[in-house]
């Protein structure tokens, strides 16, 4: 049919929180039932992509992340609630790669997966696994992944050249005042969610900061003139921020 034909070889992307060994993926609800977002159009567009000449399903997730200072990966080797099932895996990329998954069996899956996965949690995520037997006990992880790490991609992204890895590399319209405040706000929350609030306020607080030097971002989040405590510490907060992730 012509809708057939239009389709062919089409990509579908899509995004998720967590991803198992196996290569199902999480993108609605935790274990314990609480939902975090709705699955929408995701699983026909994963489902799509097995039907469809040519097509491919593409999930992202990041490989961890950090809760109250602790790092924890988001690749585990099982989850009990899944949205898209592992007999639908085909691609999933995080930060440290692409683990091409379609068509394998479950020990080349595992292998896959480990190889994306962020090295802090490889070994105990190998151990399970062979706890299973779903992959064989004299395995080890080739050198080449054993180093995902986010100092790593520092190093890489350090290295790589100029415009490597452009933030944006297909252009944005925030222009330059704007993309620094999206940094510094990105490290604010990252900070907040930490809750070391003690040693923020006390940057926020005691540091020593050049407004004149951020009239541009303050003028843009309505802080260059403030009024009352509240929009002073707001305007603290967000100087300590752009301080710390000036270039």
């Amino acid at each position: 049919s012509l809708r057939l034909l239009q389709r062919r070889d089409a990509r579908f992307v899509n995004t998720a929180f967590t991803a198992t060994l196996l290569g199902a993926a999480v993108s609605d609800q935790l274990e314990d039932g609480r939902v975090l977002s709705g699955v929408g159009g995701q699983y026909n567009f994963v489902s799509q992509a097995h039907e469809l000449p040519g097509a491919r399903s593409i999930l992202m997730t990041r490989a961890w992340r950090e809760r109250g200072g602790e790092a924890a990966s988001n690749v585990l080797f099982s989850y009990a609630h899944n949205t898209i099932p592992r007999h639908l895996r085909d691609m999933v990329i995080t930060e440290y790669g692409v683990a091409d998954l379609r068509g394998k069996t479950d020990e080349e899956v595992v292998m896959a997966m480990l190889n994306v996965a962020d090295s802090r949690f490889q070994v105990e995520l190998m151990e399970q696994a062979q706890e299973a037997g779903k992959l064989r006990r004299d395995y080890s992880i080739p050198e080449r992944f054993r180093h995902n790490n986010p100092e790593f991609l520092r190093r890489v992204a350090e290295t790589g050249g100029e415009g490597s890895f452009a933030t944006f590399p297909l252009g944005t319209d925030f222009d330059e005042r704007e993309q620094r405040l999206m940094k510094a706000l990105t490290w604010l929350k990252e900070k907040v969610s930490q809750k070391d609030f003690l040693s923020l306020g006390r940057r926020a607080l005691l540091g020593d900061h050049d407004a004149e030097r951020y009239q541009a971002e303050l003028a843009r989040m309505g802080l260059a003139d403030t009024d009352g405590l509240r929009e002073r510490l707001y305007q603290r907060l967000l100087l300590t921020a752009l301080d710390a992730t000036e270039a």
